[in-house]
């Protein structure tokens, strides 16, 4: 009889905390490459999706092309922009984009004050499209040490899902060289510690040895957050990196706060 008055107590507890929890946010999450494809974004995909539904903080829909990143009515039940409160790119290369479709995905960030997630090869994606380089915060300028043990400092302990990571650990992944980026606009949350690096190997172009990556910016209204953490698919499955990931979805979904003010190199 107590078992049960304790389970039935569960149960109530549990349905009351439900009804009381704010519904989940809406976040796009788009997976779709020209050119290089990564054998990490299927599984980048579902896990975003199951963290989603196991923190019960956001609904994943899950796409394979542009159609969504528009603010006109699809056919059908499809979705468009007006649906989400933020987008996740997992992407690559030039995808099909329209100009209104451009001028309607920069605005729901910009100007809606919706957020962005931007992961790893997000920043190989849409090259010669400059608006979209500055929203994101850099593009792809090779990745001179390819997939490695990468040596990594955290900047930003105290930006949310930062602390759960060793102040400098070792990490095998592909870590990409950035250009058309700059501290003055931008938060950086990790880098790579360059004393650990072969600084000789002929692909370092920058000379200011300034190595971002991790970092969060604000664009207009709208709040952005990148990492090229994610080319390994084994990664997705550690506690640090969903942790990561989790708490900067959390983020750019305004559902805690940060300090983003850009900070120069230490």
């Amino acid at each position: 009889m107590r078992l049960t008055r304790l389970l039935a107590g569960a149960a109530l507890a549990w349905t009351l905390a439900a009804q009381n929890a704010p519904p989940p946010k809406k976040l796009l999450v788009i997976g779709e490459e020209k050119g290089y494809r990564h054998e990490a974004v299927s599984h980048a995909m579902a896990t975003i999706e199951r963290l989603g539904r196991t923190t019960g903080l956001w609904d994943a829909t899950l796409r394979t092309d542009t159609e969504a990143l528009t603010k006109k009515k699809l056919e059908y039940n499809a979705k468009n922009l007006n649906d989400f409160d933020a987008v996740l790119l997992y992407t690559g290369g030039t995808l099909e984009m329209d100009e209104q479709q451009k001028a309607d995905f920069l605005s729901f960030i910009r100007d809606d004050g919706k957020g962005f997630i931007g992961v790893h090869s997000a920043a190989i994606t849409w090259t010669q499209w400059p608006e979209f380089i500055e929203m994101i915060g850099g593009v792809f300028d090779e990745h001179p040490w390819g997939t490695f043990p990468a040596p990594i400092l955290v900047e930003d302990a105290a930006f949310p899902g930062m602390k759960q990571w060793p102040r400098s650990f070792t990490l095998k992944d592909e870590i990409y060289q950035v250009k058309n980026f700059s501290r003055e606009n931008t938060r950086v949350l990790m880098r790579l510690d360059p004393t650990k690096l072969d600084l000789a190997n002929p692909r370092v172009h920058r000379q200011d040895l300034d190595f971002a990556v991790s970092w969060a910016k604000t664009y207009g209204k709208g709040r952005v957050f990148y990492s090229t953490l994610g080319h390994v698919e084994e990664n997705w499955d550690m506690p640090a990196m969903q942790t990561m990931y989790i708490e900067a979805i959390r983020w750019a979904l305004r559902l805690v706060d940060a300090d983003v003010t850009p900070r120069p190199l230490r």
